[in-house]
């Protein structure tokens, strides 16, 4: 029920491993933009639209963007160590080779941004805790343009680009740079990306994003999730959520500018709005540990179940499936945690809590879609079936947790610019790939979404041969189905015969 975004490259971009990987269970393919050519990217793409097809398996793609991030290329791209108590100077000179003793940043501004005792991570994936992969500087004099710090662990770091992160300091740069737009504009447009994942720290951040896109044709379908990574993004955070399409915990960043002992306090209230309002939340660095070991750690995989039981829609494996060396088993093993911790998750207290947040008067929507997650948990109905073509009402009743899956059914429109005939719901049935508990399928276009006679027999009877292939549905169950007759929404009862 729960999702799982997987991000693919070095060791799972070819049609084998990424044909396992959705077999075992991810639901959306992250692309990350802060390192690889769009050309690498899109070869990547192909390979899987082509395990798509092989193993009949529906999967989003989700472009991830650099926005503001400081970064350091090694053009030597020979590892580069550091040893503890000696000096590094950070330039924002890029015409400077990387070595131990100086660091070219990408940013003018940061002798301005930083000043005496402040913080500084350096890794090519952030600061994890492995002492020897990623760097910890202290800033001990700021000279000019230069930032010279004291290097508190011996790390090397490995590789062509490292991120820098700075603790709690706003860093002058674009959220959409030139890089992005491009990319976006180009790769995003000719491969009709369904989600945009941006580093959000304003609410104008996401309106910025949401105004370019609808400038690209179909692109304004897509989804936007806010990526919160820092002390901005936190401050900012209920507005942000009334903007975005959905939320990405980056909790990589998040654990650099939170306190340890406040990331859970974060979390939890984070995933609980989100979860309030319907709207999902995905949750990152999980099973670090994953991408050299074949098993997680004892509090890794607790960790996993507790952010189910929290709320979370989705889990964003990064390092793991990327350049891990175990991207299906990792999948497979985060997916059989999150199904456990689903068995146990409070369904009726978690009901209470969102009905009583709503209030009342509820609007229609929210009122059918409660209805019918309360009749299929009364009548214990194997799954539900919902009628749509936005995708918002199946959205809707997933807002409400039920312990059985939601067949989203999305219906096709006809539509015209009055150059040409276009169909949507391809857009929405891979959007609904995120949200926990939703199983989108789409209907043949000739099936209306609103049936006139209170039944849509053909069309009802493919959902059931879907739920049934994939063996959610067995003869005499009883199945709760939503949809729209004529100007009323309806909520029927099914009892399957043989």
């Amino acid at each position: 029920m729960t999702k799982i975004v997987g991000t693919l490259g070095l060791k799972s971009r070819s049609v084998d491993t990424i044909s396992r990987c959705l077999d075992a269970g991810m639901s959306v393919a992250r692309f990350d933009f802060s390192w690889g050519d769009p050309e690498y990217h899109q070869e990547t793409l192909e390979n899987l639209r082509v395990a798509i097809k092989s193993t009949k398996k529906l999967c989003a793609v989700m472009l991830d963007t650099v926005g503001p991030e400081l970064q350091i290329e090694n053009k030597t791209d020979h590892p580069i160590t550091l040893e503890a108590d000696t000096l590094v100077v950070l330039t924002p000179d890029q015409t400077k080779e990387a070595g131990s003793n100086l660091l070219p940043v990408n940013f003018n501004g940061l002798s301005k941004a930083v000043k005496k005792g402040d913080t500084i991570f350096i890794g090519k994936y952030l600061f994890t805790g492995s002492e020897t992969a990623s760097l910890w500087l202290e800033v001990s004099e700021v000279k000019g343009e230069d930032v010279t710090c004291l290097v508190k662990n011996t790390a090397t770091l490995s590789g062509s680009l490292f991120t820098a992160h700075v603790s709690q300091i706003h860093i002058d740069l674009p959220t959409l740079a030139d890089k992005d737009k491009e990319v976006i504009s180009t790769w995003g447009v000719r491969n009709n990306i369904d989600f945009l994942s941006l580093y959000t720290r304003h609410v104008e951040d996401i309106r910025h994003a949401r105004e370019f896109l609808s400038k690209l044709g179909d692109l304004k379908q897509t989804h936007i999730y806010a990526k919160i990574e820092n002390i901005e993004g936190l401050k900012h955070f209920d507005e942000i959520l009334r903007e975005a399409d959905g939320i990405i915990l980056a909790r990589g960043n998040l654990g650099i500018e939170l306190p340890p002992e406040k990331v859970f306090l974060f979390q939890k209230a984070a995933i609980y709005k989100c979860n309030m309002v319907g709207k999902p939340v995905v949750v990152t660095r999980v099973v670090d540990s994953m991408t050299d070991n074949l098993r997680p750690t004892r509090a890794e995989a607790t960790d996993v179940a507790n952010a189910v039981l929290d709320g979370s829609d989705a889990i964003l494996l990064g390092a793991e499936t990327l350049r891990g060396q175990y991207p299906v088993e990792t999948i497979s093993i985060v997916g059989k945690i999150c199904a456990e911790a689903e068995k146990v998750h409070n369904q009726d207290l978690y009901f209470k809590k969102a009905v009583k947040y709503v209030g009342e008067p509820m609007s229609h929507l929210e009122s059918i879609a409660s209805s019918a997650v309360r009749a299929a948990i009364k009548v214990k109905a194997s799954v539900i079936i919902c009628f749509t073509s936005s995708g918002r009402a199946a959205r809707l009743i997933a807002k409400y947790r039920p312990i059985m899956p939601v067949i989203s059914v999305v219906i096709p429109q006809l539509k015209t610019n009055q150059l040409r005939w276009t169909f949507t719901g391809a857009f929405e049935a891979r959007q609904s790939l995120i949200v926990r508990g939703l199983f989108p399928m789409l209907a043949d276009p000739r099936h209306p979404a609103e049936s006139k006679s209170g039944t849509n027999e053909s069309i009802l009877k493919v959902a059931l041969d879907h739920g049934k292939a994939f063996g959610i549905i067995k003869p005499h169950d009883r199945v709760v189905v939503c949809q729209k007759v004529a100007d009323s929404s309806v909520v029927k009862i099914l009892e399957l015969e043989d």
